[in-house]
């Protein structure tokens, strides 16, 4: 059996830097990531300028996450990628991590990092649209560059579809923002901004049908209702911000089943620990009194997870690990930055 002192259950930020942590407290760590890479719901935000970063200028999401996940690898944890746990179960003080696969690990403590669990765009729920995909039809953006003096309609009116339609206002020809509901319920001065270049919004308004092109390849127009009535526009490429859906199946016996509150997340009895000793959770999954929902709190989340995690094991440890000012362990990778840095 190898057997871990700590498994992250989840490899985004929260995750990420849960396991940068548990290398500053000489823990065995290991990830396992239900997804193909690491970074969370960073991924979906790549292009997007981050402000809110405490010491960190502002920085592309795609960059950010880069030294994100450069940070997590610094003391070599384990990472199990396309794996989803499934199942987990406690005998003789060591936790059974199960994944869909049948695969098993075992650990002394687990943080669960899921986030809001497993996360898919809602897709268009009209015949065919699959098939476009390919070509004009978008979930999410990867490089706005690919818009450049394009006609893009977004279909949404959260802050995701806003935020997108601010960022691709100096790069796209024209936009075009459509919504079914009344009243977009985007952060106001986001939606001022888009007013105030004269950004056609659309209300009351849903896609209906995609009409493709002569060669069948792409979608050509797009007919549209708008206040029950059809009408057809033409466009080069749509971006359909309507949601994710979100799974999380992960489920434990029941005698180690740690609490949830109403909205499913773990509930924090102090410290990120949960109501099931050995169990931690961070980031987006847990609750507690004055959590703060942002990349921010959950690097708080992070270090207090992993310290509680160092206690559990080692009852006589200390609460919090040496600074990185003072710490031995970099006192090796410093001199190397400090030798490039004069070289």
């Amino acid at each position: 059996m190898d057997l871990y002192d700590v498994t992250i259950v989840g490899g985004g930020p929260a995750g990420l830097y849960s396991a940068f942590y548990s290398g500053m407290r000489d823990l065995k760590t290991k990830i396992i990531e239900f997804h193909p890479q690491l970074g969370g719901k960073v991924n979906i935000f790549l292009e997007k300028m981050l402000w809110d970063v405490g010491g960190q200028q502002p920085i592309q999401g795609e960059a950010f996450l880069k030294n994100l996940i450069q940070q997590a690898m610094t003391f070599e944890p384990t990472l199990c990628l396309n794996s989803k746990v499934k199942w987990i179960e406690k005998k003789d003080d060591i936790f059974t991590i199960m994944t869909d696969s049948g695969e098993k690990h075992y650990s002394k403590t687990v943080i669960i990092a899921i986030g809001g669990g497993i996360f898919q765009p809602i897709k268009l729920e009209i015949d065919g649209a699959e098939k476009y995909e390919m070509t004009n039809l978008h979930y999410t953006i990867n490089g706005m560059e690919r818009f450049r003096n394009k006609e893009l309609l977004i279909s949404g009116g959260g802050n995701a579809a806003i935020d997108w339609a601010c960022e691709l206002l100096p790069i796209a020809k024209k936009l075009t923002v459509i919504y079914r509901s009344d009243d977009l319920k985007a952060h106001e001065s986001q939606v001022k901004k888009l007013k105030d270049h004269g950004v056609d919004i659309l209300l009351n308004t849903e896609i209906q049908t995609l009409n493709a092109n002569a060669q069948k390849t792409a979608i050509e127009t797009v007919d549209i209702m708008k206040n029950g009535e059809i009408q057809t526009i033409m466009m080069d490429d749509i971006l359909i911000c309507h949601g994710y859906n979100h799974e999380v199946s992960l489920d434990f016996e029941n005698k180690i089943a740690p609490k949830r509150n109403d909205n499913q997340l773990f509930e924090s009895i102090g410290q990120c620990k949960t109501t099931t000793p050995g169990i931690f959770a961070v980031g987006d999954i847990v609750s507690y009194e004055d959590k703060v929902y942002l990349l921010v709190g959950t690097f708080n989340d992070a270090v207090l997870a992993v310290n509680s995690v160092k206690k559990y094991i080692e009852p006589e440890a200390n609460s919090y690990a040496m600074v990185s000012s003072h710490n031995e362990k970099f006192h090796e990778k410093n001199q190397q930055l400090l030798a490039e840095i004069h070289t």
